[in-house]
């Protein structure tokens, strides 16, 4: 890029006037530096990653399932009577009474005595009135029917959702900071040429008052110069105050205090040698994080109808039981370990099993059809960011001759009002052309960068922007 070295030192200290501040620092900031400083420090990004962390956690909750539950359980108990067993002994003493009649017809004395033993009632205790007793209890599923299978698959592709996300929202924030960072540029070079605008209407200006006072052009010419240098110079201010809102939009994006002044290092760029729409639009069913997503879901609905399916299918655990500790009730009554094999088999559930089988069944139905109608909007998506790249170039180089031609008009007409040959309007009326051009020049650059970092995001490959720019030619004034 050439410069005027003269105009060019007058043009930095119009762009810079905190630099006359010792409490103001400038930073110069690249393209790639933006870019790392977004990775590390914006909250959208943050906020997907903690996404990605709950996903994995939940699939690690599904795949408990797999494992053991092992549980602890206490009581105390106080009953009302203990538990005992009452048997009388009449039914032991008759028969001994039936016996003695046999052998002895007449005897009274045993008979008698046997009457009052069976009058008696013999006690057993088997569990006291308190029972304490502390019980550790073990329950393993051993076949579920395949749910755990599904369930952990369904987990595991949470992840995957989460982490597509994740990528999503880089890609989103990426282009966000493309824009923002080559707009803060497009504004520092737009400053640029309002400043050089400036700069040669007040020169003009200068040499129109010159002239008036010697008599060689009229008081309306000065006048025509004068006007157009205070245009000028209301043109600069307000291009000030829209640089200072793209200066504010960056660094609130990359969290960069607002007591710096940021000068952007990477230049706008048009690359030629871009594929074309059709190359791109193929990338959309395999790349695009929507389609992604959707794809994921979509094998979420799959297992999940399984998992449907299973519940017509017996559940078998291996279950265990070990009293830790007793009192009150013998080993005798109640042994201290267990362990066996159960199952339980809901054999009817009001048709619910069903009903989630057919809702699984819809929802697959339904993503499949999503899934269809996102790739072809989004193609037309690369149809709109494909065209306003194309529309760019064609500025571009449209602008190209324009702008040599008003480069080498403002040149005639101020040689030309020198000499007398030209009037002061013929001289501003070239300025203000220049400017518009050289305007329109970096604004078709600014547009054809923004719509390929949209077009790239869209396409899954953001990383691809950097390629492209270094291959890209800068934009020269």
């Amino acid at each position: 890029m050439i410069y005027n070295f003269t105009h060019f030192g007058i043009v930095l200290l119009s762009l810079l006037p905190a630099f006359a501040s010792a409490q103001t620092e400038t930073v110069e900031l690249s393209l790639e530096q933006s870019l790392t400083l977004l990775q590390s420090g914006n909250r959208s990004l943050k906020i997907a990653g903690k996404e990605v962390e709950m996903a994995k956690n939940e699939h690690q909750k599904l795949n408990a399932f797999w494992y053991p539950s092992v549980s602890a359980s206490g009581a105390y108990v106080h009953m009302s009577n203990p538990v005992e067993v009452r048997q009388p002994l009449n039914q032991f003493t008759d028969p001994a009474k039936e016996y003695i009649h046999s052998i002895i017809p007449d005897d009274q004395l045993i008979s008698s005595l046997l009457d009052k033993i069976g009058q008696n009632t013999l006690t057993l205790p088997l569990v006291s009135q308190n029972i304490t007793s502390i019980d550790a209890s073990l329950t393993w599923p051993i076949f579920t029917g395949g749910k755990r299978i599904y369930a952990s698959k369904i987990g595991k592709t949470l992840v995957s959702v989460a982490e597509v996300n994740r990528e999503q929202v880089g890609a989103t924030e990426q282009a966000k900071l493309i824009e923002c960072y080559f707009g803060l540029r497009l504004g520092q070079r737009v400053v640029e040429v309002k400043a050089e605008t400036y700069n040669s209407l007040q020169t003009h200006y200068e040499q129109a008052l010159k002239l008036e006072q010697q008599g060689m052009i009229n008081r309306a010419e000065r006048l025509v110069a004068q006007v157009s240098m205070e245009e000028a110079k209301r043109e600069l201010e307000s291009a000030r105050k829209d640089l200072d809102v793209a200066a504010q939009a960056l660094k609130s994006l990359i969290n960069i205090e607002d007591g710096k002044d940021i000068h952007t290092t990477t230049s706008l760029f048009i690359n030629e040698n871009v594929p074309s729409a059709g190359y791109f639009k193929e990338m959309i069913p395999y790349n695009n994080y929507l389609v992604n997503q959707l794809k994921l879901q979509e094998n979420i609905a799959d297992n999940q109808l399984k998992i449907g399916r299973t519940g017509y299918l017996p559940n078998i655990a291996l279950i265990g039981k070990q009293t830790l500790y007793a009192d009150g009730l013998d080993k005798y009554l109640m042994p201290r370990t267990m362990i066996g094999v159960g199952f339980t088999w809901n054999i009817f559930d009001g048709l619910d099993r069903e009903k989630r089988i057919r809702q699984a069944r819809l929802t697959s139905q339904s993503l499949a059809i999503g899934k269809d109608k996102a790739v072809t909007d989004l193609q037309v998506g690369v149809d709109k960011f494909y065209t306003q790249m194309q529309n760019a170039m064609d500025n571009v180089k449209a602008l190209n001759t324009t702008l040599e031609m008003s480069t080498e008009l403002v040149r005639i007409r101020e040689k030309s009002f020198k000499e007398g040959m030209a009037t002061s309007s013929d001289v501003v009326d070239a300025e203000v052309m220049l400017s518009k051009v050289k305007t329109a020049f970096l604004l078709a650059y600014y547009q054809y960068d923004v719509a390929l970092a949209n077009l790239l995001s869209l396409c899954g490959i953001p990383e691809a922007f950097h390629q492209y720019r270094m291959d890209g030619k800068t934009e020269i004034l």
